[in-house]
Parts: C-alpha cells; sequence; structure tokens
C-alpha cells in the first residue's frame, strides 16, 4: 500500500481508504472482520458519516486495539432521530450525535471531524454562523477533532471552503462523469436531462477547485468514485461503456490535491479488488482508452493526466509536467508550491527533444511538445 499526506494536514494516509456507509448491510461480526481485513491490507483511513449506532459500533470493534494507526473521518452534523438518518445543525442533536459517535468508536479523538454534507451556498453561509460552528471550534480547541474537514458534492461549495483559509481537507464526489458536469446544489439532479455529447472536457468549474486545492495544501478525500456502481455497468453508466474498479481508483488519484479514494466494501473480494490497484500495470489502469472509445464523449485537446505518452526517450514524467502546467498557466503568476514541485522533477520540459511521439499514444490528441515548450517558458527550465 502506498501512503499520501493529507494536505497540510500531516497526516499519511493510505491511497485506499475505507468508506463505511455499506457496513450495515451485514451481521456486525462480519463487518468487523471485513474493517480488519482491509487494515491488514494497509487501509488505513476510514470515513464515518453514518449516524446508525450499528456501523459505529462495528468501526468502534475493529479499531479496538490499534486506533492509533487509524485516520478516522467523522462529521459533525449527522444525526441519528427517530431511528433516521437527519442531517442537522441544530446543536443539540448535533452534540448529542457527535458525543456517541466518540463513545461508540471508543475513542476521545477523531482525526478529521468533518463539517458534514454541504452542497449550497445558502447553507454554508448558515453554518458558519451560530451555535453549529461555535461547537465546532471548540472541539478543535480542545482537541476532540485534531484537523478540520468538509465534505461537499458541489465544487462552488469546495471553492469557498479553500478561500475561507480554515478547512484542512474535503472529502469530495469525484469521478469521469461527475467531472463532466456543471455544478449543482442538488447532486440527484445532475444527470437528468442531459445529452450523451453534453459530457465533454472537464468542467471548468471543478478544474478550478482542484487546482485551488493543490495549490493551498487542502487534501481531497474521494467518495462516490464509482458512481454508486453506475461506472462499473456499461447499461447505467453515462459513458455507455463500463471502467473496472482499479480504473476509476487511478482516475480520481490522478487529479490534483487528491490522497485517497474511499471505496465501499462488501466483501473482502471486493477489499482485494481495490488493493489490487496497488500492483495493477499501466494498461490496467488505463481509464483515458474507454473515455476516448465512448461515443459522443471526449476530452479531445485536453490532458487527464492519464500517463499514456509514456515512455519518453529522455524521461520526462509528461503528465505530472502537463498538471503542474494546469495549475500554474490559471494563475496571473507561478505559484510557489507549484514551482517547488515542478522544480523536484528528476526531468523537465526543457529537456523535451520535440520529437512528438507520445502526441501518437495519447487518446485525446493533445499537443504534447508546444505544451512542453510553454511550460519550459513558464517554470524557467
Amino acid at each position: 500500500m502506498k501512503y499520501r499526506e493529507l494536505g497540510k494536514t500531516g497526516l499519511k494516509v493510505s491511497e485506499i481508504g475505507f468508506g463505511g456507509e455499506w457496513l450495515e448491510r451485514h451481521e456486525e461480526t462480519e463487518s468487523v472482520e471485513l474493517l480488519r481485513y482491509a487494515h491488514d491490507k494497509g487501509i488505513n483511513i476510514v470515513d464515518c458519516w453514518m449516524p446508525d449506532p450499528k456501523s459505529r459500533d462495528i468501526i468502534g470493534r475493529a479499531m479496538k486495539g490499534c486506533r492509533e494507526s487509524w485516520v478516522v473521518q467523522g462529521h459533525i452534523g449527522s444525526t441519528y432521530q427517530g431511528g433516521q438518518y437527519v442531517r442537522s445543525r441544530e446543536l443539540g442533536p448535533v452534540r448529542e450525535a457527535f458525543e456517541d459517535l466518540l463513545k461508540r468508536l471508543d475513542t476521545d479523538y477523531i482525526d478529521i471531524g468533518m463539517i458534514h454534507y454541504i452542497d449550497s451556498e445558502e447553507e454554508w453561509g448558515r453554518a458558519l454562523e451560530g451555535d453549529y460552528m461555535d461547537y465546532v471550534r471548540e472541539l478543535q480547541a480542545k482537541g476532540v477533532i485534531k484537523h478540520l474537514g468538509l465534505s461537499t458534492h458541489n465544487p462552488r461549495i469546495g471553492k469557498l471552503a479553500v478561500s475561507a483559509g480554515f478547512i484542512e481537507m474535503i472529502l469530495f464526489s469525484i469521478n469521469p462523469a461527475f467531472d463532466m458536469r456543471p455544478a449543482t446544489e442538488d447532486l440527484d439532479s445532475m444527470f437528468e436531462g442531459y445529452e450523451k455529447d453534453q459530457l465533454s472536457g472537464i468542467d471548468p468549474e471543478r478544474a478550478e477547485f482542484y487546482r485551488m486545492c493543490e495549490e493551498s495544501g487542502v487534501g481531497l478525500t474521494v467518495m462516490k468514485g464509482f458512481f454508486g456502481g453506475r461506472l462499473l455497468n456499461e447499461k447505467q453508466s453515462p459513458f455507455g461503456v463500463a471502467f473496472t474498479p482499479v480504473q476509476l481508483i487511478h482516475y480520481s488519484l490522478t487529479r490534483p490535491g487528491v490522497a485517497s479514494i474511499l471505496c465501499g466494501y462488501d466483501t473482502k473480494d471486493q477489499v482485494d479488488a481495490a488493493v489490487a490497484y496497488e500492483s495493477a500495470s499501466e494498461d490496467e489502469k488505463d481509464y483515458a482508452s474507454v473515455i476516448a472509445k465512448a461515443p459522443l464523449h471526449s476530452y479531445t485537446g485536453q490532458c487527464t493526466y492519464c500517463g499514456h505518452c509514456k515512455p519518453c526517450p529522455v524521461d520526462i514524467d509528461i503528465a505530472m509536467v502537463n498538471k503542474f502546467y494546469d495549475l500554474a498557466a490559471a494563475r496571473q503568476s507561478v505559484p510557489e508550491s507549484v514551482l517547488k514541485h515542478y522544480q523536484s522533477l528528476e526531468h523537465t520540459a526543457s529537456e523535451c527533444l520535440g520529437c512528438r511521439s507520445c502526441e501518437a499514444r495519447c487518446p485525446f490528441g493533445v499537443e504534447i511538445s508546444d505544451r512542453m515548450k510553454k511550460a519550459a517558458e513558464l517554470f524557467g527550465c
């Protein structure tokens, strides 16, 4: 298992994480065993947005004796009322639900306290005012939550959170289909009435959000990486073609700022299928060919950082050069953090021979040689 730094939090998290949403589907002992199995495979980050007692008890039992080796995303505002999940900012239910989380996880701290599920600007404004945010800050001041995060499906809210300056990481929904759709405050309506030829290139607002996260050191963890399984099914996929779990994991992990993708699991075989990413070949990770061959869907002319351009005769990491170029070119001046990352590359764009052999391999017709020239000019090397 490989581990990545989660933004500026100082936490190192496994590239493959555990989304706990499906735990309550199974008998408790079975789910505890599943979590422990995932941990044995190197998975060290788990998201607990679920307010139901069963799911929380399962995570608590699974972490018993090894709490320090887990990174927990615990949500503040996910409450259990009348046997049902209720998203709330009311201090009473919020406090009760969070104290219940600590008790059932048998811990006195949560690694990342998550401002739970904000998709509208109105709710963002409301959450920042009054008792709810006072309680969040109280938890942080006491060290009950070590870091502060946010969960959202809306890149506009993500951008507001990054700009606010106090959010350290964001749990965000990322997959190839979502990335091609514009921001919305209602996730369920994202694909209502769309035409297939409307899925063409990454939405500029989403690209800007990823750039802001990378530049500001706000780490990203990923939810809905498989679109609830729809992208694994040709008939349900908006692309009209199916991806593999490894391809979708690779897509998320190649987005700027992403540290971990949190997959949902029902079985040990599904854990194995996700963890297999770490030993997968470049061909097995190749999501770009799937997108490029899908009818009426394309990233034509746009780099997706897929790595199809390999190998380079002078061993330039073309995908990383393109990523840093995209991060910097959108700014009036090159961000210092991006410049340092670029300069740390073993080979930079100035070494490009202009042979264009990489362009013949690009599924999206990117004019790579020209981009290398622009990158060399922009970064000065």
